[in-house]
């Protein structure tokens, strides 16, 4: 018996990275799963992006943990695709109760202080596609009828504006993560009459591809900013998937079902420093 028996979870971004863990994280707890990912590059983001194998191996993932797994290939940007891939999800393993909008995007190191078409992928995605994720879900909770709990990633630098260095890339991360914490909340009122619980966790540098790939690092060693990565607690450069999993796993969990609205860095102290 898992404290997720019997929920339909549907998680963006969950090809790999934090997506992935928070994937078979809740199918061990009894959730199946509809997965959405791009599975595709854009061309303004400078790194790789999840492919679809990557999907077809968090969906083997979910199913070796004992739990149906829907993978659906849709842009977050684009609300008609994402609404109809989330479709196809809940036509196979029913409604749903848990919704963790965790796709995103970052440029950490690209040197552009005017780039428009860079700033609106970030925001589009970062932002923009949170709320297209819950425009294309809530319906199906407040359908099924049962209250359900929307867990929405955002970023330490979603709390914060350290780091700042004038590119466009950092500053349209910070002004998308900090307007996540704003639909979060707007949500969380939104919602409450059909018992639908909303929060944001607030993640510093995660040890995935979205931070671990050539572009960022060779970025970050030629322009070091401390602020961003700099943490409160000792050797800690980056926290793993599995810690903001942890955090995720709590707030869609009945041990959560009187906490709505609020805002969980888990960052290793970088928002307080």
């Amino acid at each position: 018996m898992g404290e997720l028996d019997n929920t339909v979870a549907v998680i963006t971004g969950a090809a790999r990275g934090q997506g992935r863990s928070h994937a078979v994280a809740l199918a061990k707890q009894g959730a199946d799963i509809i997965a959405v990912d791009i599975c595709a590059d854009i061309e303004t983001i400078p790194y790789p992006l999840a492919t679809k194998s990557d999907l077809d191996e968090t969906v083997q993932l979910v199913q070796d943990a004992g739990r149906k797994a829907v993978p659906v290939i849709a842009d977050v940007r684009d609300l008609d695709g994402l609404e109809a891939g989330v479709q196809t999800g809940i036509d196979a393993v029913g409604d749903v109760d848990i919704v963790i909008a965790n796709a995103g995007v970052v440029a950490i190191g690209d040197p552009q202080t005017r780039s428009e078409p860079l700033f609106t992928t970030i925001v589009d995605t970062n932002l923009k596609g949170v709320w297209h994720t819950l425009l294309a879900t809530v319906p199906s909770i407040i359908r099924k009828g049962k209250g359900g709990s929307v867990v929405l990633v955002s970023s330490s630098q979603g709390l914060i504006g350290r780091g700042g260095d004038g590119s466009t890339a950092m500053f349209a991360y910070a002004a998308s993560k900090h307007g996540v914490v704003g639909l979060m909340r707007s949500a969380a009122n939104a919602y409450a009459q059909n018992k639908i619980r909303v929060n944001s966790v607030h993640p510093s540098g995660v040890a995935t591809p979205m931070i671990l790939n050539d572009f960022v690092i060779n970025g970050m060693l030629a322009n070091p900013n401390p602020a961003v990565s700099q943490m409160l607690l000792p050797d800690v450069p980056l926290v793993e998937p599995q810690d903001v999993t942890e955090a995720v796993l709590w707030l869609v969990s009945p041990r959560a079902r009187y906490v709505t609205g609020i805002t969980i860095p888990v960052d290793a102290g970088h928002v307080v420093m």
